[in-house]
């Protein structure tokens, strides 16, 4: 009798334990899935968070640049005046022989004399030349001045030529006065003539 309350309060405790293993089990199952809804409603959470939140993106402003300005490269031309040496001067005052235009045979001699004056603020000093500038030379040779020609006076300057053979039409031959360096000053001198037959064009009537 004693052995049969034995194995009833065994297995009245057996049933206990049994029960009270159960329950516990069920608890922490309980906790266990808490838990993890807890952890999956934290991490749905913050992946709404991340979805609705759109990282904008931050743009580095374009720095503006001014453009650089060249000034123009100014060239500045220095007028220079040529020297006139206003103490040597000539003035071509008229033809004394031979006036342009006169009519001459090829190989003729003849000679050209013009009249000059000094108008400038020296005399001109003996030794000046007169020569052959432009044109044809007709075997004209330079002259010299014998004497001193004093500013204001006036002088006839005659030079000595030959008309050239083998040529028609107009020639012309020109003279200019130098000074004891060589440099020219004055007035041009020429000479202007004719030579051989000159078929002047026939006028013609304009209706």
């Amino acid at each position: 009798m004693k052995s049969r309350i034995i194995s009833i309060l065994s297995i009245g405790i057996l049933l206990a334990l049994l029960f009270s293993c159960g329950t516990n089990s069920t608890e922490e199952q309980t906790i266990v899935d808490t838990d993890a809804l807890r952890t999956e409603a934290v991490a749905t959470y913050a992946s709404s968070l991340t979805e609705t939140l759109v990282a904008v993106p931050t743009a580095s402003p374009t720095p503006t640049v001014e453009p650089t300005v060249t000034p123009p490269l100014v060239t500045v031309t220095l007028a220079i005046t040529a020297t006139v040496n206003a103490c040597y001067n000539l003035l071509y005052i008229e033809d004394v022989t031979i006036p342009d235009g006169a009519q001459m045979k090829p190989g003729e001699v003849f000679t050209k004399t013009w009249l000059v004056q000094n108008i400038g603020g020296c005399a001109w000093k003996a030794g000046f030349t007169f020569q052959h500038v432009g044109g044809d030379a007709m075997r004209g040779s330079t002259v010299a001045l014998t004497e001193a020609i004093q500013t204001g006076s006036k002088r006839e300057i005659s030079v000595q030529l030959v008309v050239p053979t083998g040529q028609n039409g107009l020639i012309q031959s020109s003279w200019r006065m130098a000074d004891g360096n060589g440099t020219f000053f004055g007035d041009t001198l020429s000479v202007n003539i004719l030579v051989g037959s000159v078929t002047t064009p026939a006028a013609t009537n304009t209706p």
